[in-house]
């Protein structure tokens, strides 16, 4: 069942007067319970694709159906509340509240979502638990390795109970026990919990792991292919 639908999507930027095609005509569809990784060369479009996709930018045309919901329709209040209910991401930069522990931050999105304060204690701490900080609840980021503050990110991430998981460039600061860590839980999560993770990769490690490939050149698809493994369910 397709969960995102990408119509003729377009999107342009100015750099020195000069106009650059990000994203020119993407037609994409993601299914749930998708392993997926966006691929290509520095400016092929990846990430101006997922931040598209996760409502962070808006296109010049097209459409992206969540669901029945055109996001590139919505206002900026109601966007807002979609991502929030809809959406997870993992960044890069890990984002943590760095004032905040571990468990605060996993419960901080629920505590806007109006979540119950006994439903939020135990939602974060299983998800911290899933992500094996268990014993690490309590700690700050900047008493968190790398690879631990991307795991605290992923359990956020998890915490409203999205409908998919946006990842851009998840691994780069990462060493690779780290990386290594942290796409198994990644594809545990996918495989025990059919949770959709797309992913915006430079990393071959995340592209090994991926069971889908899509390959982006100047804005456009030029690739779009399944892994036949064993792996694949």
């Amino acid at each position: 069942m397709s969960i995102i639908t990408i119509e003729e999507l377009k999107k342009s930027y100015r750099d020195s007067e000069v106009a650059v095609q990000a994203l020119n005509g993407i037609n994409l569809t993601f299914d749930q319970g998708e392993f997926a990784a966006v691929v290509g060369p520095s400016g092929s479009g990846k990430t101006t694709l997922l931040n598209m996709v996760g409502g962070l930018d808006k296109p010049d045309s097209g459409s992206i159906l969540i669901g029945e919901v055109d996001v590139t329709k919505l206002s900026s209040r109601k966007l807002i509340d979609f991502r929030l209910k809809n959406i997870g991401f993992v960044f890069q930069s890990y984002n943590l509240i760095p004032v905040l522990t571990a468990f605060e931050n996993v419960e901080f999105i629920m505590n806007l979502q109006g979540v119950k304060r006994e439903e939020r204690k135990k939602r974060s701490v299983e998800l911290l638990e899933a992500v094996g900080l268990g014993d690490r609840i309590h700690s700050r980021p900047s008493k968190l390795s790398g690879g631990q503050q991307q795991r605290v990110a992923v359990a956020r991430s998890l915490a409203s109970r999205p409908r998919f998981i946006l990842a851009d460039e998840p691994t780069a600061n990462l060493d690779s026990v780290s990386t290594r860590n942290l796409l198994e839980i990644m594809e545990k999560l996918n495989h025990e919990e059919k949770i959709t993770f797309i992913f915006s990769t430079h990393d071959q490690r995340v592209v090994n792991k991926a069971h889908r490939i899509i390959v982006l050149e100047d804005g456009k698809v030029v690739k779009d292919e399944v892994k036949i493994t064993s792996e694949i369910r």
